[in-house]
């Protein structure tokens, strides 16, 4: 596994990222099919082990099954791996999804964080998504005093505009960006790249939730604990369009050394600015094949001609 540098931290972390929604579908929210909290952790304890240092996760995922998965699998070995948590997407009693940047709100479930993640504090912590509601100086302000107060270490912002960030800016540095960004997403290159200057930029639906991989196909049912049932994003014509693109690259690939998933990785790999790519893996099988992939990356030419046939 290599590293790079997180911005201008002074962190190294690895170029492969845990994405944590992987390990919560049980728990309902956002997460990608049921996974029992035993092999959960030993998941996890594996991913590290093969040196993958940078673990993602959010209070949404699986509401707390992943972060508090994730605080059982590293209480006794904190300072080893460098722990991302958001806030911002609360929910009702009856697990109805609040999106909510309000400073109430954000303290609340930053102190539920660290609860759940059994640590004093967390490296990363970043409001998950914009809220038109709240002015994001006003969620910013609390996060400049927890750091202040030791209980995070860098500010970050997931899924964001160059108007919120420059009303961040005023209030704190903000240290990481994250985005959707992949080959059948590549919008942040224009919209987000030339806002986050030298800060960190990692990468989230990598894979895009598994068109990259193969494993969606079309028809393709899903369980109970898989949010791709029964989100309103995950839409039947989009993911159509894109399976009609991959048929088309996995048809130029027969001749080549590659698989879909060495390209997808590969494409996000090539640019400098980004510091990791967030993966969602679900058993050791996968992680194995992460691995392999990601040890037999496409040159930089190859990757322009993947990226033409999702333009």
């Amino acid at each position: 596994m290599k590293y790079r540098e997180f911005g201008k931290t002074g962190v190294k972390v690895s170029e492969i990222g845990f994405g944590g929604a992987s390990i919560s579908g049980e728990g309902r929210g956002y997460g990608f099919g049921g996974i029992s909290e035993d092999d959960s952790i030993a998941l996890l304890k594996e991913a590290f082990d093969r040196g993958i240092n940078l673990f993602d996760t959010a209070p949404i995922y699986g509401f707390r099954t992943s972060e508090i998965r994730m605080g059982k699998a590293f209480k006794n070995m904190r300072d080893k791996v460098f722990l991302v948590s958001k806030c911002g997407i609360d929910w009702h009693e009856n697990k109805r999804v609040d999106m909510n940047n309000s400073p109430e709100v954000t303290q609340k479930m930053l102190e539920q964080s660290l609860r759940d993640l059994q640590t004093e504090y967390i490296d990363l912590y970043m409001v998950h998504w914009p809220d038109e509601r709240v002015d994001i100086r006003k969620t910013v302000e609390v996060l400049e005093k927890a750091q202040r107060e030791q209980k995070i270490k860098y500010i970050g912002l997931c899924n964001t505009n160059e108007s919120e960030i420059k009303l961040a800016k005023e209030v704190a540095t903000i240290d990481a960006f994250q985005s959707e960004f992949c080959l059948t997403n590549q919008v942040a290159r224009d919209n987000l790249f030339p806002f986050i200057g030298e800060s960190a930029f990692m990468s989230w639906g990598t894979f895009d939730k598994g068109i990259l991989t193969g494993r969606v196909t079309k028809g393709r049912k899903y369980d109970d604990d898989d949010c791709r049932k029964w989100a309103s994003w995950w839409k039947e014509k989009d993911i159509l369009e894109k399976l009609e693109k991959v048929d088309k690259l996995n048809e130029y690939l027969k001749d080549k050394d590659y698989s879909l998933i060495n390209c997808a990785l590969g494409f996000n790999l090539s640019f400098k600015n980004l510091s990791t790519a967030l993966c969602g893996v679900r058993s050791s099988e996968q992680l194995d094949s992460l691995i392999k992939a990601y040890e037999n990356l496409p040159s930089s030419s190859d990757i322009e001609q993947f990226r033409e046939f999702f333009l």
